[in-house]
């Protein structure tokens, strides 16, 4: 019979106190997963950790930065002594910045390498030998769709996300021998507060032209939602995706098979 269960499991999932991190560490912990996730400061902490509460999960949340190495591998100690070694890593934090390349400093776009890129690279470093002792172990890279296109003011995101779906295959690479999964999940546009603006009704009734364009160029005719990503980890973290290695699973309401409706 195959094995969803993640009973006994430690994940750590990045950034997951709200939205699409959320989500997937909520599926995680139906599964059976006990829930570690970090974020950037206490009171965002704090918050996700009321929302798991809500949710009658028993998180452990951590304030941590991805990007700064001597504070991950502090923080991945910890939760090795005190909980147990992390079985399913989950690389959600992460940031986009708008704004056109000719316009973007320097430094704005090292900005979003350093945390969509260098920060799954960090975390992924320092639990990588704690699973290779245990004989097994889950690493699963939020990608996107711009890890395979690009698009008008994302250059810096789409070069980290098409850069994390190569460390994803890189990590598969490397370390499959050692009964170590690395895959990948790619969005596609999903319906959280963060969107929300771009989904509402223009004051004549008809729809933001953004919410339009994306209906449009998708075969669900509709925008995901944080729960339709929560079947795809639980496959990914668990036995029942023990010889995928090295994929990126695309959740898009099939945007990246279509080329679009005639005029």
């Amino acid at each position: 019979m195959v094995n969803f269960r993640l009973d006994g499991k430690v994940a750590l999932v990045t950034g997951a106190s709200y939205g699409i991190g959320f989500a997937m560490a909520k599926a995680l912990a139906d599964a059976g997963a006990t829930i570690v996730f970090n974020d950037i400061n206490q009171e965002i902490v704090d918050r996700g950790l009321d929302s798991y509460k809500q949710a009658g999960i028993q998180a452990h949340g951590y304030v941590c930065d991805v990007t700064d190495e001597d504070a991950v591998n502090r923080f991945v100690k910890q939760v090795t002594e005190k909980i147990g070694v992390i079985d399913i890593l989950v690389n959600n934090a992460g940031i986009i910045k708008r704004i056109p390349m000719h316009e973007m400093t320097a430094a704005e776009f090292r900005q979003v390498i350093d945390i969509d890129l260098n920060g799954p690279f960090i975390v992924s470093k320092a639990v990588i030998p704690h699973m290779i002792k245990k004989g097994h172990g889950k690493i699963i890279n939020i990608c996107s769709m711009m890890s395979e296109l690009g698009r008008e003011t994302v250059s810096a995101y789409a070069a980290a996300k098409g850069g994390l779906k190569m460390l994803t295959r890189n990590i598969c690479s490397e370390y499959g021998e050692h009964n170590i999964q690395c895959n990948g999940i790619g969005p596609g546009y999903i319906a959280t507060p963060q969107t929300a603006p771009l989904r509402e009704r223009q004051a004549d009734g008809s729809r933001h032209p953004f919410d339009s364009f994306i209906v449009a160029k998708t075969p669900a005719a509709r925008w995901g939602t944080p729960e339709d990503l929560m079947g795809p980890v639980v496959f990914l973290a668990s036995d029942a995706s023990n010889f995928v290695n090295g994929h990126i699973l695309y959740v898009d309401g099939g945007i990246l098979a279509y080329i679009g409706k005639q005029p």
